[in-house]
C-alpha cells in the first residue's frame, strides 16, 4: 500500500479514461479470460492462505500449489521477502520457467534486516533472481533512514554483480529522493489510484500520470510498476469505491495499457489474503484476482 494524506485525489483535470466504453459485461468477462489465457507481464505472489499471516513459516509444498495455478497466466513473479518460506517462491518460479523479481523485506529490526539481505544475496547467487529489490516502501513507512537504505542497496549491488538491483516504493518517492533513484539500476514504483481516492472512471489516466512522474524521475532508467490493483469489496476511500466490476475493469485497463505501450506491470495481487484486514481494514483482504479459496473471481 502506498498512500499519503496530501495525495488524496482532488484533481478534476484527469479525464475519464478506459479501453472499455460500451462493452457488455459478457464481453468484458470474456476479455478478462482472454487476457489471463494469453498471460500478463507479472503477478505479485500472495503467500498466505486463510488463517495464516506474516511470521508463519510457509512450506515449499504450499508455494508449489499456488505457483502451479499462476504459471499459465504470467511471465514474471514478484516476491516480497527472503525468509519464513518466501525463499521458496523464486526457486519454484524459476524451476517452472518464470522470471523473478525478488524482494528483501526491510524494517525496523536490524537482525531481521540482516537475514533478509543475506537471503536475497544467497538466492541471487544461486541463480533464482532476475531482478533484486532491496526493501519495499521503507521510506513510506519511515522504518529506516535514507542513509541506511542506501547502504543496504550498495551492499547488495556489490555482492550480486550482473543482476539489476532496485528499491520499491510509491512513484513519488523517486522524485523526492534523488539519491535513492540514482543508486538504483531500475525504478520499481507502486502506483495505486485507489489508495489516493481516485474515482475509478479516472483511474487509468491517473495511473499513467503516476508512471510518467516515476519515468521522469528515473532520467532514462528502466521503470517497472511493481504494484497496482483495485479491490473487489471493502470500504471506499473518498471517490474510490471497491467493487467486483471495478476490480475486473481496472485489471483489463491495466493489462491493455501494459501491452499496448510496452509497460511492465506486476499486478497486485494474485490471491485474496485475509490477514491484511488488520493492516488495511476490510478492503485489504480483497485485492486478489483469485479469492482466498484459490477460485478465479471473474
Amino acid at each position: 500500500m502506498s498512500f499519503r494524506e496530501e495525495n488524496i485525489f482532488t484533481n478534476t483535470d484527469f479525464p475519464e479514461s478506459s479501453y472499455l466504453q460500451g462493452e457488455s459485461d459478457a464481453s468484458l468477462n470474456q476479455l478478462f479470460k482472454e487476457i489471463l489465457q494469453n498471460g500478463v507481464h507479472g503477478l505479485c505472489f500472495s503467500l498466505y492462505e486463510d488463517g495464516q499471516k506474516p511470521g508463519d513459516v510457509i512450506t515449499e509444498e504450499q508455494v508449489r500449489k499456488r505457483m502451479g495455478i499462476l504459471k499459465p497466466h504470467t511471465r514474471w513473479i514478484r516476491s516480497f521477502s527472503c525468509t519464513e518460506g518466501n525463499e521458496h517462491i523464486p526457486k519454484v518460479a524459476k524451476e517452472l520457467g518464470l522470471k523473478t523479481l525478488v524482494g528483501a523485506w526491510l524494517g525496523e529490526d536490524p537482525e531481521v534486516n540482516r537475514r533478509e539481505i543475506e537471503g536475497l544475496i544467497e538466492l541471487a547467487n544461486a541463480g533464482w533472481v532476475d531482478i533484486a529489490a532491496v526493501g519495499n516502501e521503507v521510506m513510506y513507512r519511515k522504518d529506516l533512514t535514507e542513509e541506511a537504505l542506501l547502504e543496504f542497496i550498495q551492499e547488495v549491488k556489490s555482492r550480486i554483480p550482473g543482476i539489476p538491483v532496485g528499491y520499491v516504493d510509491a512513484y513519488y518517492e523517486f522524485r523526492e529522493r534523488p539519491a535513492i533513484t540514482a543508486i538504483c539500476d531500475v525504478v520499481l514504483c507502486n502506483c495505486y489510484p485507489f489508495w489516493e481516492g481516485c474515482p475509478f472512471e479516472q483511474s487509468l489516466s491517473y495511473m499513467q500520470d503516476m508512471h510518467r512522474q516515476a519515468t521522469e524521475a528515473g532520467g532514462g532508467k528502466p521503470v517497472i510498476i511493481t504494484e497496482t490493483g483495485w479491490p473487489s469489496q471493502g470500504e471506499s476511500l473518498k471517490g474510490a469505491h471497491p467493487g467486483w466490476k471495478q476490480a475486473r475493469d481496472y485489471f483489463i485497463n491495466t493489462q491493455l495499457w501494459s501491452a499496448n505501450d510496452d509497460i511492465p506491470v506486476f499486478y497486485f495481487s494474485s490471491f485474496d489474503e485475509s490477514w491484511k484486514v488488520g493492516a488495511e481494514g476490510e478492503v485489504g483482504a480483497y485485492w486478489g484476482i483469485w479469492d482466498k479459496h484459490e477460485q478465479l473471481k471473474f
